[in-house]
């Protein structure tokens, strides 16, 4: 086992070992940005970018209230959650609630490999989606099997990035085109209204930036990657406290940097969706959504640029895929044995556990996209599932914060604020929806 390990003290050194979190950007630019923002813009126009902007913000202080515990404790998300007070039915009321997710992201998956089946259709290949879905999750299982994780993630980032960075050139682009945003629109987007149906708004609250399958994901990824065990077991020494102070440093700064790249990709698919797509009166919709997406690249670049959208929109949806699916693998994996489906004696177990999901999910979310084709309207079972479970998690970050964290590396009050504001948003999003759901149906 290794021992711990010193945090790095300067910049250049603390950047060298960020990961979790831009591990995660390659998914995070993904589904949320690329179909269910657009989809909110292309539906009420500019007046929701202030709710874009918020839920990009303020989840990172949950995110790294769930990172600060991990590295603390070596526990895994769903061990933390296991531990919190509540009924229980052989696990906490709260890893319930958690199953329930999960069954919503696999939809969301199963959606996301239909995205990437409308690319091939939409380029003009000449087979059959279900044949196109089959080939790309044998492509992540196998991929994911035979432990490629690194070069599918360098490629894919680096496509992401690319992508993103061209997006973000796009709205600039508009500028010159009949759909120029101006400066109105901008305030009409932080005049904090909000629409008459608050569903999608809701939905992609819960999906953009870091959704609740993130935050969980985010302290598994912190583990992996060494934070915990480079912080060693807490021996109530000075020389622990630092270690674990300079290793939080480290992950505070991961996850700051990441926030910074996904929200302003998803601010840009916003501005696009918004000036394009409603401009146009275009919904995304489950017909033909690769094509209505492909107008805001082509009102700013022009027809050249339809295929370069494709290649783009492949990238971003496989990542998001590829990254969810060794998530969601280990999620599992370890979710199993706390229900007590499992027993994992060794650590041989758990990799060999994880190696028997990589192939298995792939292939439930191809059934489910092969039973029901509808991309959309799968991505967003994953997204309201994650809207639903944010307060929770947000709720557990509190307790985690008054209760289970050493006061050494208790948080400042200005940090607390941010983290009780974003349990209180996370919250008030859930209960708006119930309230104006029942509204609805009274009608």
């Amino acid at each position: 086992m290794s021992s711990p390990q010193s945090a790095p003290t300067h910049w250049a050194q603390i950047l060298r070992h960020v990961g979790p979190g831009l591990i995660l950007t390659a998914s995070i630019v993904g589904s949320g940005e690329l179909i269910v923002t657009p989809k909110l813009a292309g539906e009420t126009g500019f007046k929701l970018l202030w709710l874009i902007v918020l839920g990009c913000v303020i989840k990172v202080f949950v995110q790294i209230e769930l990172g600060r515990y991990a590295v603390a404790t070596g526990k895994t998300t769903l061990e933390a959650l296991d531990s919190i007070p509540g009924p229980r039915l052989v696990v906490s009321w709260l890893l319930w609630l958690w199953l329930g997710m999960y069954v919503a992201i696999v939809f969301q998956v199963a959606g996301i490999v239909g995205g990437i089946a409308e690319v091939f259709a939409s380029a003009g290949v000449g087979l059959d989606k279900k044949f196109i879905a089959i080939a790309v999750g044998a492509s992540c299982a196998i991929l994911l099997a035979i432990g490629r994780y690194r070069l599918v993630e360098n490629a894919s980032t680096a496509m992401v990035v690319a992508f993103t960075i061209a997006t973000i050139i796009a709205v600039g682009s508009l500028q010159w085109s009949p759909y120029a945003i101006s400066g109105a629109q901008i305030a009409e987007g932080f005049t904090f209204s909000l629409p008459d149906n608050f569903m999608t708004a809701f939905g992609a609250f819960g999906i953009i930036g870091v959704g609740a399958s993130e935050l969980i994901y985010y302290p598994y990824w912190c583990l992996e990657k060494g934070y915990a065990v480079n912080v060693g077991t807490n021996d109530g020494s000075q020389a622990w406290t630092e270690r674990a102070k300079g290793w939080m440093r480290v992950m505070r700064t991961d996850a700051w940097v990441s926030m910074v790249i996904y929200t302003t990709a998803t601010v840009a698919f916003y501005l696009l969706g918004a000036a394009v797509l409603y401009a146009k009166g275009l919904k995304v919709s489950d017909k033909g959504m690769i094509d209505t997406l492909a107008h805001m690249y082509r009102e700013s670049f022009g027809q050249w640029s339809f295929y370069a959208f494709l290649i783009g929109a492949f990238f971003v949806l496989f990542s998001t895929a590829f990254v969810a699916t060794a998530s969601n693998a280990r999620l599992l994996v370890d979710g199993l044995a706390l229900f007590k489906v499992i027993k994992l004696n060794t650590p041989a177990d758990r990799v060999k556990a994880i190696k028997l999901w990589v192939c298995l999910l792939p292939a439930i979310s191809v059934g489910m996209f092969m039973v029901w084709e509808k991309p959309v309207t799968l991505v967003f079972v994953g997204a309201v599932g994650q809207g639903i479970m944010l307060p929770f998690l947000a709720g557990a970050a509190l307790y985690f914060r008054y209760r289970r964290t050493p006061p050494e590396l208790q948080p400042g009050a200005a940090w607390t604020v941010g983290v009780w504001v974003a349990a209180l948003s996370m919250a008030a999003a859930g209960i708006y929806q119930v309230v104006s759901s029942v509204i609805e149906k009274l009608k």
